[in-house]
């Protein structure tokens, strides 16, 4: 499965959300959206030398959204009895870890953000979408989970309502 193009322009995206991209389920699309639009943020920062202090902002705020966004979808493959749950979990679960311990080395200063990071960030995000996501989408359909929706979800709200305070 080819990966969307890495672009190190300032004036470009590092990803450009596309179709690929889609897991066919507009509310978890939206969610993705928000990762990739963070993502694109971080890359922006780093670009245009925004500095430490702005990277690490985001980075935390990337991580917070991700910890939501994992939380939905977790919720949803339980109430909804998809059987891959324990395994799609515990590579959540990874990642997690894995961005927790760059952000505190960020945090001690041991470890800075760079374009490194950023790969390793894109290459897990869009890997885990078209790969490992995709494969949820046909069992959470059957089970009766709209592909589109009339109303704005509730995660969306919310998050909208965080990033205007």
């Amino acid at each position: 499965m080819s990966q969307p193009a890495m672009n190190t322009g300032s004036e470009e995206k590092l990803v450009e959300w596309s179709d690929e991209l889609s897991v066919g389920i507009e509310e978890i699309d939206d969610q993705h959206k928000i990762l990739v639009d963070l993502l694109n943020d971080l890359h922006k920062a780093i670009v245009e030398h925004h500095g430490s202090e702005a990277a690490q902002r985001i980075l935390a705020e990337l991580l917070e959204y991700t910890r939501i966004h994992f939380a939905v979808e977790e919720s949803l493959m339980r109430i909804l009895g998809y059987p891959e749950y324990d395994e799609h979990k515990h590579h959540h679960e990874l990642l997690l870890n894995e961005v927790h311990t760059l952000s505190q080395k960020l945090a001690e200063g041991k470890k800075s953000v760079n374009f490194e990071l950023l790969h390793f960030l894109k290459m897990w995000l869009t890997k885990h979408i078209m790969e490992e996501d995709r494969q949820y989408t046909s069992h959470f359909i059957s089970r009766g989970v709209q592909q589109s929706y009339e109303k704005r979800s509730w995660v969306g709200k919310f998050w909208n309502s965080l990033q205007h305070k």
